[in-house]
């Protein structure tokens, strides 16, 4: 099963849609990350426990290690406080592996400027891109033997080989 978050349950992508629109003025970044931790409770609650306990294997774009990274390392918000939300928000879920998809941040800036208007948080500076960039990879240094590290440039299908190979699928 494939999924995402911000989102994956009807109110989940109407949180998202609330958080990531440019158009939305200014608010604390407690609020967005109380906004984002409310969509991960009911994302796992509706979707992807219930997946699993039907022996479904769930592939998440995005999880708690994106709340550590944007909120956390990117806004500035304290890890361990984060940790323990997002804990409670998964009622102790935690992802079996993870795969960090690293681009450099001029790439990265390539791919969103060729899509639509920038969301909300898409139009943060280089600086704040720069802090989520270090906090993923502090996370991977940390937890080697659940994060794998890939180069996430190259074609789709190039990147999707190199996913496949390190989630062990053929």
């Amino acid at each position: 099963m494939l999924t995402r978050e911000p989102g994956g349950t009807s109110a989940g992508e109407r949180i998202r849609a609330l958080i990531l629109d440019p158009s939305l003025p200014p608010i604390d970044v407690r609020t967005e990350t109380l906004l984002l931790l409310a969509a991960r409770a009911q994302h796992v609650t509706e979707v992807i426990r219930p997946a699993l306990e039907a022996g479904r294997d769930v592939v998440c774009d995005r999880f708690d290690g994106s709340t550590l990274a944007y909120q956390g390392c990117g806004r500035g918000l304290e890890p361990a406080a984060l940790a323990g939300l997002s804990t409670w928000a998964t009622g102790g879920l935690e992802p079996d592996l993870v795969l960090l998809l690293q681009v450099p941040l001029v790439e990265a800036r390539s791919r969103r400027a060729a899509r639509s208007q920038p969301d909300r948080i898409e139009g943060e500076g280089a600086e704040f891109f720069e802090r989520v960039a270090t906090g993923f990879a502090e996370l991977a240094a940390r937890h080697p033997l659940r994060w794998r590290v890939l180069d996430g440039t190259g074609t789709v299908e190039a990147v999707a080989a190199r996913v496949w190979l390190a989630a062990g699928r053929p």
